[in-house]
This record gives structure tokens, C-alpha cells and sequence, in this order.
């Protein structure tokens, strides 16, 4: 099995409305989001996906939530925007657009250095 990532990276803020703690207040991250795309097989090139074309995938699905406060999007006014319903929301966003000869595994969203969510099905 074949697997390639990229990663890119946004900005936002966002809040845990339910949370007994600092992050009930409105907060930022620089968020660094790792998409894993898997294939038992490589295209004529040797390529499972061109890097460029994943990136565009994932930038399109990024964009939306880029500088702004994801409690007001509203995918995340029905789903709390923790680490693991953004990275849920970015995995179906990009798998709308996956190429046919290709599978997406996973997305892994950072929040900090320390700590990330990954969502997979």
C-alpha cells in the first residue's frame, strides 16, 4: 500500500461552549492539518496523487474555516468545534473531491505542538 501526506496550516478561533475551563473562552490556534491519502497503486507517473492536486484538494476545504471564528460556520453550530470534529469536517470535505484511483485515510489536525485529533472511517 502506497500512502502520501501533506501539510498545510490555518488560522482561527473557536470556543468549547460546554467546557469547564480556559477553552470555554474565545481562543485562537495556528492549526496545522496533515492529510494521509492511500493506494495500492501509482498512476503512469509513479504517483498516487501529484502533491500540487492534494494541496488545492485541501486548501479548498481549509479556506472555509481560515481566519474565522468556527463557532459562527455553520457546520460547527450543530457540532462543537474541538480538534476532532474539525478534523471530521476537513476529512469530508476533502473526500468530496478525492480522485477515483485514490482513497483518503486520514486527517490529522494540530493545535498545538503537543496535542492533535486525527479522524479516519
Amino acid at each position: 500500500m502506497y500512502k502520501v501526506k501533506i501539510i498545510k496550516s490555518f488560522s482561527s478561533a473557536h470556543y468549547l461552549a460546554q467546557y469547564k475551563g480556559s477553552c470555554e473562552s474565545l481562543h485562537g490556534h495556528n492549526w496545522k492539518v496533515e492529510v494521509v491519502v492511500l493506494s495500492e497503486k501509482v498512476d503512469n507517473l509513479g504517483m498516487v496523487i501529484d502533491f500540487r492536486k492534494l494541496k488545492e484538494i485541501t486548501n479548498s476545504a481549509i479556506k472555509k474555516l481560515d481566519h474565522k471564528c468556527l463557532n459562527d460556520l455553520e457546520y460547527f453550530k450543530a457540532n462543537t468545534p474541538s480538534s476532532e470534529n474539525i478534523a471530521r469536517y476537513i476529512y469530508n470535505e476533502v473526500s468530496k473531491k478525492m480522485p477515483e484511483n485514490c482513497q483518503l485515510d486520514k486527517v490529522r489536525v494540530w493545535e498545538t505542538d503537543n496535542s492533535c485529533a486525527s479522524y479516519s472511517q
